[in-house]
């Protein structure tokens, strides 16, 4: 259930939040820093 709600959660996320891994993280605002934060965060929560 868990891992299932992750996947896709995370499909969600790469279809509506921004792509910044192309970015510097140190010129990130604390707003793209906590959108980056969560998107590993349900992203590793979906490969567990």
């Amino acid at each position: 259930m868990k891992k299932s709600f992750f996947r896709w959660l995370n499909t969600v996320n790469k279809a509506v939040l921004p792509k910044l891994s192309n970015k510097d993280p140190n010129s990130l605002t604390k707003l793209q820093k906590g959108i980056l934060a969560y998107r590993y965060y349900v992203l590793v929560n979906s490969l567990d």
